[in-house]
């Protein structure tokens, strides 16, 4: 292989962050480049992705077109959250014999929210000879496949933990908008009401991979309601100013019960003037663990590198759906990408 040929399905913040990444990269070409964007479609990506140079490759919204003529060993795919908006960009990736690497929240495990597609998508990548994987940050890391990793040092386990606290003060602005910072109480359960605002997608399905690498069968997953976190002082980002009494941020988190007991709950808090970010891990059993990484891992460094680096296993692994847990170890790429080709 000369090199590997990526196309990037989706040039929005992160599509375009992993863009940027792909050109430092050495045996990578991105030779394709797809949007729906009206501002970005006939443009040279270089100017799409905002570097100072051109590519010689225009941003296009016919995916057909672009994947039947430039030859794509690996489609980059960061265009939606949910698994059934994004499943017809994937299906035409697979059908042009492209492994796909996405940042689709529920792909990361999808057999709980969308089961019958998730069969489609394996059968369909079979089929074609090519891998698919979901993954990111998270979900698809910190909440998921580091916990399981963690769970190979045990001999019982009896309980997870597992929490992530964001100063949502220092990520992008779309991202606080997203979590309700500086709405008013009523203003947020209205916009949640409505769908507005859904806060972190992929809780369940981190939830359910962690099960299932253990073999647990679960009772059930109880989603808990999304709740705002409320400013007790005044805080404020570059972009935002939250009053003391209005919302900062969201708190959300899942459990899971597994004969009558709690055994896995993961917490998600994401709010303005967090005073400390977190992520951390606890594991009661044989032995117990107690994880913590502080400041928190970010989260779109962290998507755009484990993106990144799941290239070469992706174009290694078997043919069919994957995720993370079905995943060699993950791992850094700082050599010439074609060196970690099997």
């Amino acid at each position: 292989m000369e090199t590997i040929r990526i196309a990037l399905y989706g040039v929005g913040a992160m599509g375009a962050r992993i863009g940027r990444s792909l050109l430092k990269k050495e045996g990578v070409e991105v030779v394709g480049a797809i949007d729906v964007d009206e501002s970005k479609i006939g443009k040279d990506l270089g100017e799409a992705l905002d570097i100072n140079r051109l590519l010689d490759v225009k941003v296009a919204d016919d995916p057909d077109d672009v994947l039947s003529k430039a030859n794509v060993d690996v489609v980059i795919h960061s265009t939606q959250s949910y698994l059934r908006q994004a499943y017809p960009q994937i299906a035409s990736a697979i059908n042009h014999q492209a492994n796909v690497i996405s940042t689709c929240e529920e792909l990361s495990y999808p057999y709980i929210a969308e089961p019958e597609l998730a069969h489609r998508l394996d059968e369909l990548a079979r089929n074609n000879g090519v891998t698919v994987l979901g993954t990111g940050i998270n979900p698809g890391f910190l909440m998921d496949t580091l916990v399981i990793t963690f769970t190979c040092v045990c001999t019982r386990i009896d309980q997870i933990r597992v929490m992530r606290v964001m100063n949502a003060a220092t990520r992008r602005e779309p991202f606080q908008r997203k979590i309700g910072a500086g709405l008013t109480v009523d203003e947020f359960n209205e916009r949640l009401r409505v769908e507005a605002i859904t806060g972190h997608v992929g809780l369940a399905e981190s939830a359910s991979m962690i099960a299932n690498a253990l073999k647990w069968k679960l009772d059930r997953i109880d989603v808990q309601p999304i709740t705002p976190v409320i400013a007790q002082v005044p805080v404020e980002s570059q972009v935002i100013k939250v009053e003391t009494g209005q919302v900062a941020g969201l708190h959300q988190s899942v459990k899971c019960i597994k004969d009558g007991k709690e055994v896995i709950t993961l917490d998600f808090q994401a709010y303005l003037g967090a005073e400390e970010e977190y992520d951390a891990i606890t594991i009661n059993g044989v032995p117990n663990i107690t994880e913590k990484i502080a400041p928190c891992i970010h989260g779109d460094h962290g998507t755009v590198a484990i993106v990144v680096n799941s290239i070469p296993k992706v174009i290694n692994a078997p043919p069919g759906l994957m995720t993370m847990k079905d995943m060699p170890v993950p791992s850094a790429v700082t050599e010439d990408m074609r060196a970690y080709l099997d």
